[in-house]
C-alpha cells in the first residue's frame, strides 16, 4: 500500500527558536536567513504596475510580446546569448513555481523516465519538485559522478550558477555537453546571474539552445520578489511543450507585473547599483562573522556567505544569542550541507551595522 504524502516542515519554519533568541536583543533580530530582497525596486518599475489597462483582461500565459522581447534583449545585452522571443522563451509566475512543477510536466511528456538529478548541496525546491511529481530525486556531487543508470532514467538535470547556497560558479558549457551527450535536458537556474563576482555574468544559452533551459527571475536582480515574475528560455521544442501545458494550468503572470517587468529588464543602472550594495554587504558581513569567530571569504558569486562549522545548529544558536542574527543551517540545502551555515546579505546597512556593534566589530 502506498503511503500518503505528508509535507515535511518548511525549512525556514524550523528557525522559530533561533529567531526568538535573536529577538531578545535590543533592536530585535537581524534576519540573514531567507534570501529575500530588502532594497526597493526602481520607481519607474513601481509606476508601471499601475499604468495602463494591463489588469483588465487575462494576460497571455507565455508572456506578452513586450515582456518576451525585453527578456531576450536582456539575455543578449547582459549575458551574451541570443534567443528567439517568439519561439524560445516564455514567462513564469516566479521561478520557484517553475522549478517545483517542471518534473511533473516532463514526466507527462516522457513516462518512461522517472528521475530528477540535482546538486547535493542546493536550493531545496529541486528535490521537492521531484517528490511532488512522484519522481526519484537523485543528488549528485559532480556531473561526472552521476551513475549511467540514473542518467538513463533522468527527466532533467538541474544546475545552478552562481550557486545557492555556496556561490560557486559552474562550467555551464560542460553541463550543456553532458546533457546533450546523454539526451538529458539541462535546466540551468541562473537567478543570481547578475551577481557574479569572479567572472562576467553568463548563461548556458551561450552554448546554443538545443537540449537546455535557462531559468531567470526578476526577484533578485530587480528586488521584485513580491511580484512573482520570471521566464525560461532555451530548446524550442521543450519551450513549446511547456508553453502549451502551462496554459492549461492557468500559470499566467499578472498583466501589470509583466508591464513593470519590461521596464525593469530594460534598465541596467539599478542592477549595477544593487551589485555594488551586495558586494559591500558581503565584505562587511565577512568581517563581522570573522570577528564573531566564524572566518569566511566572499564567494565567487551570489549574495550569500557559506561558512564551514562543526555544528551548524549550534553556530546558529550562538550567533542568535551573542549577535542577534539569524542564519540558515546548511542541512536546509541537503544532508551534504550539514557542516555549513548560510548567511544572506539581505538586510539594510544600518541593520548589519547593528549586528556589528553587538560584537564590537564596527569600524
Amino acid at each position: 500500500m502506498t503511503e500518503p504524502f505528508v509535507p515535511p516542515p518548511y525549512p525556514y519554519d524550523r528557525l522559530d527558536e533561533i529567531s526568538a533568541l535573536a529577538a531578545q536583543h535590543e533592536g530585535g533580530a537581524v534576519d540573514l536567513s531567507i534570501g529575500t530582497p530588502c532594497d526597493p525596486p526602481p520607481p519607474a518599475v513601481l509606476a508601471a504596475l499601475s499604468a495602463g489597462d494591463a489588469a483588465r483582461g487575462y494576460p497571455p500565459a507565455i508572456g506578452t510580446k513586450a515582456f518576451r522581447a525585453a527578456a531576450a534583449r536582456w539575455i543578449e545585452r547582459r549575458l551574451g546569448a541570443t534567443v528567439d522571443p517568439d519561439s524560445e522563451l516564455a514567462a513564469c509566475v516566479g521561478t520557484k513555481e517553475f522549478v517545483a512543477s517542471l518534473p511533473q510536466y516532463l514526466k507527462l511528456r516522457d513516462p518512461s523516465r522517472d528521475t530528477v538529478l540535482y546538486p547535493a548541496i542546493s536550493y531545496p525546491t529541486y528535490e521537492m519538485g521531484a517528490t511532488l511529481a512522484g519522481c526519484r530525486a537523485v543528488p549528485y556531487r559532480s556531473l561526472d559522478e552521476i551513475d549511467d543508470a540514473d542518467a538513463a532514467r533522468a527527466l532533467v538535470v538541474w544546475v545552478n550558477s552562481p550557486a545557492n547556497p555556496s556561490g560557486e560558479l559552474l562550467d555551464l558549457a560542460a553541463a550543456a555537453a553532458w546533457g546533450r551527450a546523454r539526451g538529458v535536458p539541462v535546466a540551468s537556474d541562473e537567478c543570481y546571474a547578475e551577481f557574479s563576482w569572479d567572472a562576467p555574468p553568463t548563461t548556458i544559452l551561450r552554448e546554443g539552445t538545443a537540449g537546455v533551459l535557462a531559468v531567470h527571475s526578476l526577484s533578485k536582480r530587480d528586488n521584485f520578489a513580491g511580484a512573482r515574475i520570471g521566464f525560461y528560455a532555451g530548446d524550442r521544442e521543450l519551450v513549446h511543450y511547456l508553453r502549451e501545458v502551462r496554459k492549461h494550468a492557468g500559470l499566467m503572470p499578472p498583466g501589470p507585473v509583466q508591464a513593470a517587468a519590461v521596464v525593469a529588464l530594460d534598465d541596467d543602472e539599478h542592477v549595477d547599483a544593487q551589485r555594488a550594495r551586495y558586494r559591500a554587504r558581503l565584505e562587511r558581513l565577512a568581517e563581522i562573522l570573522g570577528a564573531a569567530g566564524y572566518p569566511t571569504t566572499v564567494p565567487p558569486g551570489a549574495f550569500y556567505l557559506w561558512i564551514a562549522t562543526d555544528d551548524a545548529w549550534a553556530a546558529a544558536r550562538d550567533l542568535a544569542t551573542r549577535v542577534g542574527i539569524v542564519v540558515s543551517p546548511g542541512e536546509f540545502y541537503g544532508p551534504a550541507g550539514a557542516g555549513f551555515f548560510r548567511v544572506a546579505a539581505v538586510q539594510p546597512d544600518d541593520r548589519i551595522e547593528l549586528a556589528a556593534k553587538r560584537i564590537g566589530a564596527c569600524g
